[in-house]
């Protein structure tokens, strides 16, 4: 990860200084890279050393800022993991552009490893986080979306970076397709349970473990699984008063709101809905051989449930 973390410093550089000033800023904030880590562990687990490894690493975070800096602007977002979005600080143009410009850094850097399988994986990759981006816009503020489309959305907008950063260790090692596959189901329902217990953390965690405002999902009118199930669950009273909340995005009655999720069972619900993805990613590392690379994978699988930030 150090060698990931010092060729990110390296094909950051720009001639324009806002460029640098706005990538340097938001890829330095922190973060937990688990992405990169993804890469890297199957590559390992999988056998293959080369340096390819860490470009593709790279490019999985390039990616994955990219995303969180269009994100905040479309979101209005003003803190991110314990600081001032970019948008914030630098304006939304400047924000969208230089995700724009770390897009088409990461298509360079994917093109030199020189691998067509590589390609294929990263652009549909990039293709379907478009379109989970552009569900979740159009599910805003609508409190009857099912929880099918709701984890449509999940699979689409986060876990598919994640399915493709473990497919692209197996990719690397030239492992068959069905190790490719489990390795892809892998890094999907790993991803899939960290955003649910994003989502509970959103109703349960504290601004300075989070480093984001709680209850910013139902600021943004965002219809996620704790406030589905908690208008499933809840009495008639309860139910209008959550629609309410999504359709206009009201935090005023936030304490309220976090009281009800909580009595109806819903985050319990939704943590178990995140640890049933969890053992399914523990069971697609069969596929894999006995290493300490494959137990940090499974190592992963407790700590995406067991956190609070």
């Amino acid at each position: 990860m150090a060698e990931v973390d010092a060729l990110i410093r390296e094909r950051l550089a720009s001639e324009v200084v806002l460029i640098n000033q706005i990538s340097h800023y938001i890829v330095n904030a922190g973060g937990k890279r688990i992405r990169p880590m993804l890469v890297l562990l199957v590559a390992n687990a999988l056998g293959f050393t080369g340096r390819e490894r860490h470009e593709l690493a790279a490019v999985v975070e390039f990616i994955h800022t990219a995303t969180l800096l269009h994100d905040d602007v479309v979101d209005e977002s003003q803190l991110r993991r314990g600081r001032e979005t970019a948008n914030a600080l630098f304006g939304n143009a400047a924000s969208v552009l230089v995700g724009d410009f770390l897009y088409s850094r990461a298509f360079q850097m994917m093109v030199s490893v020189d691998r067509m399988r590589v390609l294929e994986v990263l652009a549909d990759a990039t293709n379907v986080i478009a379109e989970g981006e552009v569900l979740q816009l159009l599910n805003m503020h609508d409190p009857d979306i099912d929880v099918p489309a709701y984890l449509k959305v999940i699979r689409y907008k986060t876990a598919k970076l994640f399915e493709a950063s473990a497919q692209l260790g197996a990719v690397l090692a030239g492992a068959p397709p069905s190790v490719e596959e489990a390795c892809a189901d892998y890094g999907r329902s790993l991803g899939t349970a960290f955003q649910l217990i994003d989502d509970v953390l959103d109703y349960e965690g504290s601004t300075a473990e989070l480093g984001k405002n709680v209850g910013d999902d139902l600021r943004e009118g965002k219809p996620t699984l704790p406030l589905l199930l908690a208008m499933n669950r809840g009495t008639p009273e309860q139910r209008l008063l959550i629609r309410a909340a999504i359709e206009h995005g009201e935090v005023e009655r936030l304490p309220e709101i976090i009281r009800i999720v909580s009595q109806t069972g819903a985050l319990e619900a939704t943590r178990e809905a995140a640890r049933a993805e969890a053992q399914r990613a523990r069971q697609a590392l069969d596929a894999l051989p006995s290493s300490p690379y494959r137990e940090a994978l499974l190592e992963l699988c407790v700590r995406s449930i067991d956190r609070s930030s």
